[in-house]
């Protein structure tokens, strides 16, 4: 079995979680599940793990605020699962730490793909993702992706040079981040940022999307935030949030 593929399946319906378990096993990943809050933090005092399968409705804890805590305090990658498919409830699990968000019922064989490209872009090759320090580069000498930092709201590009983000610019890279080559939608943009869906809202993420491009002149080459007419953004390029 992979060692490198060690995951915890957090979901306090039994039957669920046993089934996703087995499934999950079958697909070739180390998995462990946990029914609360409570066995989580249990079982990752005794084990390492490169991802995390959460339901929101635990029922010692929120499933957003153990979220948080991976995201503070892990190099974890977060699966949110639950039955709210509101765009409230989806913007709240990206910004308490989510790498990805799927709406029960879910489909087994849709979850191991996620993962299985979720743990690819990491580029998991049966271990576990090194810690990295800001600015830190892979071997050869230039990081091997772009990278979001959270903390200190700087963006790293793979050519190792690096520029500072305002406040709003961090906020729509981590909402395009948090689904890479993916189209994230105008609508869901602008609430993220707390624009108004109006021509207002939408010349100032306009001018947004602008100024951020111009950091290419730090960066020494281009952000690559594409433009989907008719629908949104995305971040066309491998990016890791951490």
């Amino acid at each position: 079995m992979n060692e490198g593929k060690k995951i915890i399946v957090v979901e306090d319906d039994r039957d669920f979680r046993e089934s996703m378990v087995e499934y999950l096993t079958l697909a070739g990943y180390h998995v462990a599940g946990a029914g609360s809050a409570l066995e989580f933090y249990q079982a990752f005092a005794r084990e390492n793990y490169i991802l995390a399968i959460l339901d929101i409705g635990l029922p010692d804890q929120d499933g957003l605020v153990l979220a948080e805590y991976i995201r503070k305090n892990t190099d974890m990658r977060i699966v949110m699962l639950t039955a709210q498919s509101a765009l409230d409830s989806k913007i709240m699990a990206y910004r308490s730490g989510a790498d990805t968000y799927l709406v029960k019922p879910i489909d087994f064989a849709e979850l191991v793909a996620s993962l299985d490209s979720m743990l690819g872009r990491l580029d998991i090759k049966g271990s576990q993702i090194p810690e990295k320090r800001p600015g830190e580069s892979a071997p050869g000498g230039k990081p091997e992706h772009w990278r979001l930092l959270s903390k200190e709201h700087t963006l790293f590009a793979p050519n190792g040079n690096m520029t500072s983000l305002t406040a709003r610019e961090f906020d729509l890279l981590e909402s395009l981040a948090s689904a890479p080559k993916t189209v994230v939608e105008r609508r869901a943009i602008l609430q993220t940022l707390d624009y108004d869906d109006d021509d207002l809202g939408n010349r100032a993420l306009d001018a947004l999307i602008h100024r951020l491009r111009r950091k290419k002149e730090d960066l020494d080459c281009f952000i690559p935030v594409k433009t989907v007419h008719g629908s949104g953004y995305s971040f066309s390029e491998l990016i890791v949030i951490e």
